[in-house]
């Protein structure tokens, strides 16, 4: 990479670092991350209030939030669960006791933005800053399916597509995608 291209890039995340506030949930922003989600996610899809507000509370190490610095708003955010499975199962959304701290892999649940923030690097940067922390806690890979229009996306974020998923979350098929830490 040339130092220029380099110097891009570190330019646009000490903007994002002055414009958000990169750190794991507080129980209270729960509500603010359901929101979030229902805006990102079709009803069929999407996490119910009752769900993210055990995720915050039982799994927050793993519960990353983007928030607007000026507005004290839920940007975005990432969250997911630790288990030594390697497939992502269904039931993994529906209940958060699953989460096994020790386990090798995290299946990620949700990566969400809001409209207004995308598209300036939030949902990568969530991405990075928790992938570096969980190679850091020695975790294996990150584990997530997505629907076919993001599966670019998730590519360039340093995922490998691994084909059709057994999952049916919300009656979709979906792709498995792994990335290796």
């Amino acid at each position: 990479m040339r130092d220029f291209e380099q110097s891009i890039i570190i330019n646009e995340k000490i903007k994002l670092e002055e414009r958000f506030e990169f750190r794991t949930i507080f129980s209270e922003e729960a509500v603010q991350a359901a929101s979030v989600e229902r805006v990102c996610f079709p009803p069929n899809e999407a996490c119910t209030e009752e769900m993210m507000k055990q995720r915050a509370l039982k799994i927050r190490e793993l519960f990353f939030v983007a928030v607007d610095r000026k507005s004290g708003e839920v940007a975005g955010f990432l969250n997911g669960l630790a288990t030594d499975g390697d497939c992502l199962k269904d039931e993994f959304f529906r209940n958060a006791d699953l989460h096994d701290p020790t386990g090798d892999n995290v299946m990620i649940l949700g990566l969400a933005v809001l409209p207004k923030y995308r598209g300036i690097g939030v949902a990568s940067e969530l991405m990075r800053r928790y992938s570096g922390i969980q190679r850091q806690q020695g975790r294996c890979a990150l584990i997530l399916t997505c629907l076919d229009a993001k599966v670019e996306m998730y590519k360039k974020m340093g995922f490998e597509d691994e084909g059709i998923s057994d999952s049916s979350w919300g009656g979709e098929q979906w792709h498995q995608m792994r990335k290796g830490l």
